[in-house]
């Protein structure tokens, strides 16, 4: 690594240097003292240039790549959304339909947050996992019983209230717990 700057990396590359676009969650996890880096690249082909854009996880350029298939979201946008919010935030915001948060981004309307969602909800649970999605909102016990209650045909908004309301009432409940009393309320 020739140059680090938080929106650009350059990288010397057997004696050339290419000018890499980054993320400041990227720019975040470069180590201070590590000359040696390996970046995830996309390139980006116009008439007029050929960019490149890296991210220092497999999973950030997997989320990139998405976010720049939704008509209205271009590169730009798409790294300031990554930069803005945790990569992990964003999944979660897309997976469980938080327009609210993805909105929070500068740049990002009414209508281009629900057209992310629209677009990406089915993509982001496929291309993750549902235990990636979803892994840091906490309790796995709660999850697996969203989880389920999903699997069973009931929509994710009410039955996470109904799960909500019976972990603040239960102290620890197994899965099986969990899913036997909002099958009661739901």
């Amino acid at each position: 690594m020739v140059e680090k700057n938080p929106t650009h990396v350059v990288i010397d590359c057997n004696g050339v240097g290419y000018f890499v676009h980054i993320s400041l969650h990227t720019f975040s996890l470069l180590s201070e003292a590590s000359e040696a880096i390996q970046l995830f690249t996309h390139l980006q082909v116009k008439e007029d240039s050929h960019t490149l854009f890296g991210f220092i996880e497999k999973s950030e350029r997997e989320l990139f790549r998405l976010l720049i298939s939704v008509s209205g979201v271009g590169a730009s946008t798409a790294r300031t959304m990554l930069s803005s919010i945790e990569p992990k935030s964003i999944m979660d915001a897309i997976a469980s339909g938080d327009a609210a948060t993805i909105q929070s981004i500068k740049g990002i309307g009414a209508k281009t947050a629900q057209r992310v969602i629209l677009d990406l909800k089915d993509k982001v649970l496929k291309v993750f996992g549902e235990g990636e999605v979803f892994l840091s909102q906490g309790n796995t016990n709660k999850e697996e019983a969203l989880s389920a209650l999903e699997t069973l045909g009931f929509a994710r908004k009410p039955a996470e209230k109904v799960v909500e309301r019976i972990m603040k009432q239960t102290t620890d409940p197994t899965v099986e717990t969990i899913i036997k009393l909002a099958l009661k309320d739901l």
